[in-house]
């Protein structure tokens, strides 16, 4: 799907106005963009909700190299004659089952559950090339796949992409109790009798089909960019749950319209402006979290003195 470079006369033609209404027509008049457009916004809001776990339980390393196992799924695909969007799905959610299934349990276990996933993307990396050196074709479209590109998008892949959103998260909806319970507190949690294996294994699943729809934007290498920089910023604005998930959500929406947008009208690859929009917003929302802890903090050393 993802395909090398962008097209040079098109894009030399589409150029940035004062014009709001040209401007919209110059980016919705073309097929592919308004296909890009759904399908950005379809993986917007599922990357937005499943980030924002991933970055409360500290899984953004996971979620990297369920980015780096959907490589080697997308390179195969393309080898076999599949699309690849199967491979990344399909490699993407085994890849969380075998990181939930090798991690283990007791003491220690966060520290031995990073090594998993270290040694999962390693291997995967190393199957993603091998992949790309029996077909050798395939090298050049390795660019879009590692780094993003939404020329491809048809109205197949975003009806694929709308219905594994509504899946994922309608089990999310369902999942989110006990994962925030146990995201929290996974002993007291297990404890109080929350399957906690279970829901993680559940989780890492969905977080892998999250990676999977990230990439066709991003690209393996910047899946982070989508997935968790608009969950940490909505984590620096807030700390309540509910309103950390609908920002994460509109901050995605926000960050992939804009990074689709930008790459429309320049000749730089969508993965680069996602991330760097991504990445400007976390730099704001931090600031404006140090800003209003010193107004919150100022009231109580007044009232002291």
């Amino acid at each position: 799907m993802p395909i090398e470079g962008w097209a040079g006369p098109m894009g030399a033609a589409a150029r940035l106005s004062w014009d709001l209404h040209r401007d919209l027509h110059l980016l919705l008049q073309y097929p592919f963009m308004r296909n890009a457009f759904v399908a950005g916004a379809v993986a917007a809001v599922m990357c937005g909700a499943i980030g924002w776990f991933a970055v409360l339980r500290g899984e953004t390393y996971a979620a990297h190299t369920l980015a780096s196992v959907a490589f080697p799924g997308a390179s195969g695909a393309v080898y076999l004659g599949l699309a690849p969007l199967v491979g990344y799905f399909g490699f993407a959610v085994a890849g969380a089952a075998l990181i939930a299934w090798l991690s283990p349990l007791g003491p220690g276990r966060r520290e031995r559950h990073s090594a998993t996933v270290g040694a999962v993307q390693a291997m995967a990396l190393a199957v993603g090339f091998w992949f790309v050196s029996l077909y050798r074709g395939f090298l050049s479209s390795l660019s879009g796949f590692l780094f993003g590109s939404f020329l491809g998008v048809t109205r197949d892949d975003v009806l694929v992409l709308t219905i594994t959103a509504a899946l994922a998260l309608a089990v999310l909806a369902v999942l989110g109790r006990p994962l925030l319970f146990a995201s929290v507190d996974p002993r007291v949690a297990e404890a109080a009798g929350v399957p906690v294996r279970a829901v993680s294994l559940l989780y890492l699943i969905l977080l892998g089909c999250a990676v999977a729809e990230a990439s066709q934007f991003t690209g393996v290498l910047l899946v982070l960019g989508l997935l968790v920089v608009p969950a940490a910023s909505a984590t620096a604005l807030t700390t309540r749950p509910s309103v950390g998930l609908v920002l994460s959500v509109g901050l995605a929406l926000v960050t992939v319209w804009a990074g689709l947008a930008a790459a429309y009208f320049t000749d730089r690859p969508v993965g680069f402006w996602v991330t760097s929009v991504g990445f400007v917003g976390y730099l704001l929302a931090r600031s404006a979290g140090a800003v209003r802890g010193r107004w919150t903090r100022r009231p109580r050393m007044t009232g002291a003195a």
